[in-house]
């Protein structure tokens, strides 16, 4: 336990340090979207590894994002509070479809058809407010001069780096905490909610805790976001298509383990830059085509995922290794003995 902690703490303080080692621009741009994009995604497999198909996280993203920029626009209100107000939102409304659902036992597919129309109305409701939202065009918050600590604008990226670094393991640390507690075995159990009822786990209470949290997480990454990009759009910061791609970072990543979800973000950000480096806007819709193809390979021949494979392959492995030791060990105190 404590040699994981120092491992932990080491990659940790040397993944804090590169952004001031002269660390080029462009990478570092690559890496603050890794790192958020992570946190939402990681958000995400907390649904998909107890079974539980959301396609309205879309939503809560776009609430996280919208909320604080709305606010800041409109009446001034800093970032530090609109932040956690977008969080508040999106936890109220995933009680709102989490609550009923649950106690009236909507699971499965109908579960999933909810929270896409939720993902679906959200995006839409951007889009009719594009008075004040600006609709399909986006919309870009008031920025000030220099660095700001009060509207959370800086212009050096590595400021950013080491918020979006942050949150990246605040859901790392959720997911651990879920994880080693009670509420993993519960969740785990209520994947068949008779079974589960009938030794006194209160299924609804325990999905629907899973659902706060995730939600809120969401939209603490989809604000980060936002702020990082000074720009919100309903079609890349809402809406099923983003809930799409959360779905198919955790799976190639890996749902069932705390990296997988950034093993998916890093593979998405890079394919989406190299999709647009080597087409630019020759080939439209080219990472969604390959997103497709990928999320049937992955689902059909690796359904652990790329880190859940590595996790496997490493513990097999290890597993040997024990084996071996305890054979000779074995076969040595058989020689003692006949000695």
């Amino acid at each position: 336990m404590k040699r994981n902690l120092v491992v932990w703490l080491v990659a940790i303080a040397g993944l804090a340090a590169l952004p001031f080692l002269g660390m080029p621009v462009y990478l570092l741009h690559i890496a603050v979207q890794i790192l958020l994009w992570g946190a939402v995604y990681t958000a995400w497999a907390l649904m998909g590894r107890f079974g539980m198909m959301s396609l309205g996280h879309g939503g809560f993203l776009g609430i996280g994002a919208y909320v604080p920029a709305l606010l800041w626009n409109y009446y001034g209100i800093t970032p530090w509070i609109g932040i956690p107000l977008g969080v508040a939102l999106a936890v109220l409304v995933a009680v709102a479809i989490g609550f009923p659902c649950f106690h009236l036992r909507v699971v499965g597919h109908y579960f999933a058809l909810v929270t896409l129309a939720l993902s679906e109305v959200t995006e839409r409701g951007i889009v009719a407010a594009r008075d004040i939202t600006g609709g399909s065009l986006g919309l870009t918050p008031n920025t000030v001069s220099g660095t700001s600590l009060f509207a959370l604008q800086f212009p050096d990226k590595r400021h950013f780096f080491v918020i979006a670094l942050v949150v990246w393991l605040v859901g790392l640390w959720v997911w651990h905490m879920i994880d080693g507690s009670m509420t993993r075995l519960s969740m785990t159990a209520s994947v068949e909610q008779d079974a589960a009822a009938a030794v006194g786990i209160n299924v609804p209470r325990e999905k629907l805790k899973i659902l706060l949290v995730s939600a809120a997480l969401t939209s603490l990454g989809g604000s980060m976001l936002g702020q990082y990009l000074m720009y919100v759009n309903p079609g890349t910061l809402s809406g099923v298509m983003v809930t799409l791609q959360m779905l198919f970072a955790a799976v190639v990543g890996g749902m069932y383990t705390a990296l997988g979800p950034t093993m998916g973000s890093a593979l998405t950000i890079i394919l989406m830059e190299s999709l647009r480096i080597l087409f630019g806007t020759r080939f439209i819709g080219a990472a969604n085509t390959i997103y497709g193809i990928l999320l049937i390979v992955f689902t059909i021949f690796m359904p652990v995922g790329i880190w859940g494979f590595v996790v496997r392959c490493w513990e097999r492995r290890a597993a040997a290794q024990r084996a071996r030791a305890t054979g000779a060990t074995s076969a040595q105190g058989a020689g003692a003995s006949a000695r």
